[in-house]
Order: C-alpha cells, then sequence, then structure tokens
C-alpha cells in the first residue's frame, strides 16, 4: 500500500514540475524585451504612440541614448539604404530622460529640431521622453552605452536586435526579419 502512495505521489509532484516548467519557462518576449508603451511625437508635431502606432507590423527602430551615438545611426541608415529603400518602414529614436517638465522637453526637442532640419527627417525622428533605464529594462537591452537597431511589431516584441555600427551580416538577419522570414 506504501508503493502505491509513493508512486501516486511521485506522478503528482512530476505533474506538478512540469506544469511549473511550463508557466516559467521564458518567452521570446521575455527573452528579446517589449518596446514599452509610450506617448511620443515625431519631430514635424504628428503624435505616435508607441508600439502600436507603429506603420507597420514589422518596423526598424534605431535607438539612442546620446548625441555622440549618432555616427553609429547613421553607419546604419547609409548601411541599409534606408533612405532609398521604401520597403523597409524605420524610425529614428532618440531615448531621453525625461526633464520633468514641458519646458524642459520643449528646449530638448529644440536642439534635435537643429540638428534634423530638413522636412524628411523630421517625418522619421520620433524622441521619447522617458526615465532610460526603465525603457532598457523594458526592452531587453544591456545598456545605453551603445545605440540599437530592433525590429518591432505593434505588441511591442522585439523580434530582433543588434548594437553598435553597421554590420552586413547583422542587415541581413534585420531584413530577414523584416520580410518575416
Amino acid at each position: 500500500m506504501k508503493n502505491v502512495w509513493s508512486n501516486t505521489l511521485a506522478w503528482f509532484a512530476a505533474v506538478a514540475l512540469a506544469l511549473f516548467l511550463a508557466v516559467a519557462a521564458p518567452t521570446e518576449s521575455s527573452v528579446m524585451g517589449r518596446l514599452p508603451t509610450l506617448q511620443a511625437k515625431f519631430l514635424d508635431q504628428r503624435p505616435l504612440a508607441l508600439p502600436g502606432g507603429l506603420a507597420s507590423d514589422r518596423t526598424l527602430a534605431l535607438i539612442s541614448f546620446h548625441r555622440d551615438q549618432r555616427p553609429d545611426v547613421e553607419s546604419w541608415i547609409q548601411g541599409m539604404q534606408l533612405g532609398s529603400d521604401p520597403s523597409i518602414r524605420w524610425l529614428r529614436i532618440p531615448v531621453v530622460n525625461d526633464p520633468g517638465s514641458d519646458a524642459g522637453r520643449s528646449e530638448i526637442e529644440a536642439r534635435l529640431l537643429a540638428h534634423y532640419a530638413t522636412d524628411a527627417a523630421k517625418t522619421i525622428v520620433a524622441p521619447v521622453f522617458t526615465d532610460r533605464s526603465a525603457f532598457v529594462r523594458s526592452a531587453g537591452l544591456s545598456g545605453t552605452e551603445r545605440p540599437y537597431v530592433m525590429v518591432v511589431n505593434r505588441r511591442g516584441d522585439v523580434l530582433a536586435r543588434v548594437v553598435g555600427k553597421f554590420d552586413p551580416v547583422k542587415a541581413e538577419t534585420l531584413r530577414a526579419t523584416l520580410r518575416g522570414e
């Protein structure tokens, strides 16, 4: 009789462990991260609700945290020929620590407008005013020291992510993800 109860208890323990592991196992979004839900606006003043307001279900997001990262972001724009490839929906997202006031945000926007003065640039640059650390954690990034290029969907799931300067191999991975491969 003791053997029957031992076998039954062992079986229940195995089922409970399997259920726990099924629930606790990481999902793709928890591994790759999620773009946080935020309200932003392009420099041309069009509102953007991230991530649901993205123009495509697979959008290339060039994310930077400091102005000295602009050359690395530009290397991706040039390397992937984003300015001349209409098949790729993309945007630049400078992530800025929120100064906490409309006046502070306006001052930062004015500096960005001075740098991104062309009409074309104003339609693709959407600064995000938030806590950088919270953004990094949510998006599954490792820090703010380098820029990131990510493919995100309208649910905010990060489908692919690379870091640093343009690399042709990494660019092909991003293109494949954008195509849904």
